[in-house]
């Protein structure tokens, strides 16, 4: 909770003694502790301590080391010690006049520990003048510490967790194509051509479509000629007419042969300059910059082709490298492939789970199974019989993690790693079980490779959060409704959002009913303060030590 104002802390510190021997004290108003209470940051208790010091306190020769100490009930911790000293002490520390006076400011942090919410921050010195040290009162600076944010330990374990997607497709588009090529001049189908494999192959599917047409659906042949870019224009477009011809008839051909019916859609280019410049930018023609250069400086087909012969040497080369493979004809069968609907999915896992594909197991846990059970049962099968796939061990590492069984999500998460090292939803997952347990570097190092994950938004802004990042946390938690949210917008006092947010959690959780009561005491709403208390303590009585050493409820 950040205030919009500082309490200056009463504090007395003995310094040392002034030229006439005695001693002079630093009242209270001379200390001022930000934040006031102390905040837990990202782990640690962070602040910073300011020392006005007056005129006539720090003698000329003394020297004083500061140290600030957080204790309660269970154990105590210094933190970095600051040394003040007199304006004739040869040392290198903050110089204090002792005729004006000075200022000093010193940095406080130390690792947060449970119990210090019920805490008080001391001020420990040790004085020095000469040889001589001097005993000096231990000072009471500060008190308390708000640990709203620590909260995200655990928030974090009903967070969102990343599930690996399947890949299943009920309707996958396919192409099968076949290329034929003519001889300068010519629009016949050559034998050798037809006895290519990509005809063989365009006839094999044709003939599959027409064995299994529950599954594969033919939607229509294209046909497409061309003539290469040499001769007259007038010449080539009759030319790559015929061959498109020749062409259609050729498929229409064996269209009736398997008794196939489907619209076949016949196109031709005259001259093809678009595969005559592909073509030779993917030569290793001599000169090939020369024949690009003038292609981009000539549009008119006649020009082109004029340019290009002037250059005889090239010109040769095009002609035995390049224009006999644009004399050509592509036909292409474009078909669906037809996946197994759910039912058969379902019938086929029970007939025999092993003709199923690892696609269609996936799709069957994640979309069918309705049970974490059943899920389960499916993840492990396709372990078994598709142990080089991460997706299934990373899902029952996913379904134990929501069961509260960490140490058996961590075993399938570095399962999944092993086969894959940056599959993003393991590494997610694993950050997000950092988090839990408050290893928040770990957690980024992880969470960095999630790129990808369903829940990677969310899953940095719970590192936001552990890592002090308030703001960057409400805007990645943005389109998100639970309790990591509602703890993002506290944190960054955006208590309207905080508002609407808690109010559309579906299962709300002592957790839940407790950051509303911290929004309430935030939001000087006693009475709700004191409601949401009660049901977040009826669900989970350890709340109750909390909610009774909490500074977010030291004024209700």
């Amino acid at each position: 909770m950040k205030k919009n104002y500082y309490l200056l802390i009463p504090a007395a510190s003995a310094m040392i003694l002034a030229s006439c021997g005695k001693q002079a004290m630093l009242v209270s108003e001379n200390f001022a502790v930000s934040p006031t209470p102390l905040e837990y940051i990202a782990g640690e208790v962070p602040a910073t301590i300011s020392i006005n010091v007056p005129a006539k306190v720090i003698n000329k020769k003394s020297i004083v080391e500061c140290t600030p100490i957080l204790k309660w009930d269970e154990g105590a911790v210094a933190g970095n010690s600051y040394t003040i000293q007199g304006e004739k002490v040869e040392a290198n520390n903050t110089i204090i006049s002792f005729k004006n006076g000075g200022h000093a400011t010193m940095r406080f942090c130390v690792p947060f520990k449970d119990g210090m919410e019920k805490s008080n921050l001391y001020m420990q010195f040790n004085a020095k003048k000469g040889n001589k040290s001097f005993a000096m009162p231990t000072v009471k600076i500060g008190s308390g510490t708000q640990c709203t944010a620590a909260f995200i330990t655990k928030t974090a374990k009903t967070a969102t967790l990343g599930v690996a997607p399947d890949d299943f497709q009920r309707v996958i588009n396919k192409k099968q194509e076949a290329a034929v090529k003519f001889l300068i001049g010519q629009a016949n189908l050559r034998g050798s051509e037809l006895n290519s494999q990509t005809v063989k192959d365009f006839i094999a599917t044709l003939k599959n479509i027409k064995n299994d047409e529950q599954s594969l659906v033919l939607n229509n042949i294209e046909v497409s000629a061309y003539a290469s870019p040499d001769g007259a224009w007038e010449l080539n477009e009759k030319l790559a007419a015929k061959r498109g011809n020749v062409s259609e008839d050729y498929v229409n051909s064996q269209l009736k042969q398997t008794s196939l019916y489907t619209d076949v859609e016949m196109r031709y280019t005259a001259e093809d300059w678009e595969g005559f410049q592909e073509l030779v930018s993917q030569s290793n023609l001599q000169d090939k910059e020369v024949i690009l250069r003038v292609l981009s400086m000539y549009q008119d087909p006649e020009q082109r082709e004029k340019e290009i012969q002037n250059v005889a040497i090239i010109y040769k080369e095009l002609a035995d490298a390049v224009l006999p493979e644009l004399r050509r004809a592509r036909m292409v069968i474009n078909y669906d492939v037809i996946g197994r609907s759910d039912d058969e999915i379902i019938g086929q896992y029970a007939a025999d789970v092993s003709k199923l594909s690892v696609e269609e197991l996936i799709y069957y846990a994640n979309i069918l199974a309705t049970t974490d059970a059943k899920k389960e049962e499916i993840f492990k099968k396709t372990t078994s019989l598709y142990p080089n796939d991460y997706r299934a061990f990373s899902n029952l590492g996913e379904i134990a993690m929501r069961k509260g069984d960490n140490d058996t999500a961590q075993n399938y998460f570095r399962q999944a790693l092993s086969i894959n090292s940056n599959a993003p939803e393991p590494n997610v997952n694993i950050g997000l079980l950092n988090i839990q347990n408050g290893d928040f570097a770990n957690a980024e190092m992880f969470i960095a490779k999630g790129v990808g994950a369903n829940n990677f938004d969310e899953a940095l802004g719970h590192l936001y959060i552990a890592q002090g990042k308030y703001n960057q946390a409400s805007v990645m938690m943005m389109k998100s409704a639970n309790n990591t949210a509602v703890l993002a917008n506290i944190l960054s006092q955006d208590y309207a959002d905080a508002l609407e947010k808690v109010g559309k959690i579906k299962n709300p959780d002592a957790t839940t009913y407790y950051l509303r009561a911290v929004l309430a005491a935030r939001m000087e709403d006693k009475a709700a303060v004191k409601d949401y208390l009660a049901k977040a303590i009826e669900l989970d009585g350890s709340l109750a030590k909390k909610a009774a050493n909490d500074v977010e409820f030291s004024d209700n």
